[in-house]
């Protein structure tokens, strides 16, 4: 009797107990899909890292003699939709058992639990052995509790997993967050090291998609291709991040700069949110490394780092599941306009989204910040349907995965959730932008300025926003602040706002 095991794009997990052992009884199942590539148009450069490092990870599997089945977009077997290639392969080998690793997409999840249900072979659901907690580990963390806070979620999972602790109880440098330490602007040093390419030929994987019609966006060179897609790729990162880049991580990771895209990040999110890296064994070597070099690394520099992997990356996975299918729906603000055309193509007289979402388009990368404060925090002011937003995000970032895509767009940027994930809104008038870029210095409008054609957009915007939603967060007590300043506003200032506000708006592609 033969096994089927499906092994997902993200599912790329080189140390998962399946592979231990070959066993001649078990057929691993990989496949490229439309029914992958077209519920959202995706990046072409996540497209390709993805078919990439899963015909990677096929071929690792075939030399360490595992049957393997891969599926080419172009394979003639090849139904596109996963129920149907399970119910071909079922069928063509005579299969006596389906087994798959648990699904961190709620849509797949609820795919694969029905279609087994409808099974006449018994089936197995296993886990995916990435992750630092459970599905429900983190409800459970916070049952009973008003309010989920990461930090005290990341601070229990310190402990748990004995992470720059002195002892059970103390963390290394006397407190548990150096965030106060992490906003440093970055003004042309100290110097970048350019990051960790690989100038691979992708040519054959993008004619595939191209060849296929798949409606993609953003930029490629395929002769050039940079970003790790396989386990030597995603380890030769690592390494590089923590010789060359954890120096200077910490002090400039909300950093922004017109000519620097990746500034000291590490580039591991596609390599962890594909499983090619444990987030422990970049937590462990980081920290390592550190340890080795405490003479020259500060610790505000690695505790920022790894508060993002074992704090926020696990606590937002942990919301997910907690709150899905309900999250998907959700639109507390009740915004519904529509995202401006200029998020497609970059065309805008706004220097910081202009420069933000053009290195998006060519990189499908943007840093934290400029997800958070500049692409979020223009979509929110400007009230546009979350729906929208989610889609922008999942589709143009190369690790954008749904359980970590959402909870960040709809939750951490666009309040959308009603403060599920965040206390209050991240919505910020120029000055923030101007304090942690150089963007406003070479823009079309000014900064200071509020009203008038030539005043920077988001001021008025950022007034008009506290201004339309003032009965929500009349009770916030994180925006009691906000709202008495706003109260203050003399009537006709904020009228004159109101008015900038709306006409951008009404045309944000023409400003």
């Amino acid at each position: 009797m033969k096994t089927l095991r499906l092994i997902l794009g993200d599912q790329l997990n080189h140390n998962h107990s399946w592979f231990k052992e070959e066993d001649e009884k078990v057929i691993y199942f990989v496949a490229e899909m439309r029914q992958e590539t077209d519920y959202v148009a995706h990046h072409i450069q996540k497209v390709v890292a993805f078919f990439e490092s899963m015909a990677n990870f096929a071929e690792w599997m075939k030399e360490r003699g595992h049957e393997v089945i891969y599926y080419t977009l172009d394979s003639e077997e090849n139904k596109q939709d996963l129920v149907k290639n399970l119910d071909h392969l079922i069928s063509k080998f005579s299969i006596g058992k389906f087994e798959y690793q648990l699904p961190d997409e709620y849509r797949l999840d609820e795919q694969l639990s029905t279609y087994c249900n409808g099974l006449s072979i018994p089936s197995e659901a296993y886990d995916t052995e990435h992750f630092l907690t459970k599905r429900k580990d983190l409800e459970e963390f916070f049952k009973g509790k008003k309010q989920m806070v990461m930090e005290y979620f990341y601070r229990d999972m310190r402990k748990k997993y004995d992470i720059m602790m002195v002892n059970d109880k103390n963390p290394e440098g006397g407190k548990w967050n150096f965030d106060q330490s992490n906003r440093k602007k970055w003004k042309g040093s100290p110097e970048i090291p350019h990051e960790r390419g690989f100038r691979k030929d992708v040519s054959e994987t993008l004619n595939r998609i191209e060849n296929a019609g798949i409606e993609t966006i953003g930029n490629i060179d395929p002769k050039q291709f940079s970003w790790p897609t396989s386990r030597e790729d995603s380890l030769s990162v690592l390494r590089y991040f923590c010789k060359e880049l954890l120096v200077h991580f910490g002090d400039y990771q909300d950093a922004m700069h017109t000519d620097e895209a990746f500034l000291f990040h590490s580039r591991l999110s596609f390599a962890m949110n594909s499983k090619m890296l444990h987030p422990l064994e970049v937590i462990e070597a980081v920290v390592e490394y550190w340890q080795e070099n405490k003479d020259s690394i500060d610790i505000s520099q690695v505790e920022g780092f790894v508060r993002q992997i074992l704090g926020w990356r696990e606590f937002m996975r942990g919301i997910y599941w907690k709150e899905m299918p309900e999250y998907t729906k959700m639109n507390k603000l009740e915004n519904k306009n529509p995202l401006p055309e200029f998020f497609w193509t970059g065309n805008t007289k706004m220097n910081c989204l202009k420069t933000s979402i053009g290195q998006s388009l060519e990189n499908a990368y943007a840093h934290h910040i400029q997800r958070l404060m500049i692409t979020g925090n223009y979509a929110l002011l400007t009230q546009c349907d979350p729906d929208e937003v989610d889609r922008w995000y999942l589709g143009i970032y190369i690790d954008a995965i749904e359980w970590v895509e959402i909870t960040n767009t709809r939750g951490m940027s666009q309040f959308a959730d009603g403060g599920i994930v965040a206390t209050k809104p991240y919505v910020s008038s120029g000055n923030y932008i101007n304090k942690m870029s150089n963007y406003c210095g070479s823009c079309h409008y000014n900064v200071k300025k509020k009203t008038g054609e030539d005043a920077c957009p988001f001021n008025s915007l950022y007034w008009n926003f506290l201004d339309d939603k003032k009965e929500y967060f009349k009770n916030n007590q994180r925006m009691g602040m906000m709202m008495n300043l706003l109260n203050k506003k003399d009537p006709e200032e904020l009228s004159a706002l109101k008015e900038r506000a709306a006409e951008i708006m009404k045309n944000p592609d023409n400003f």
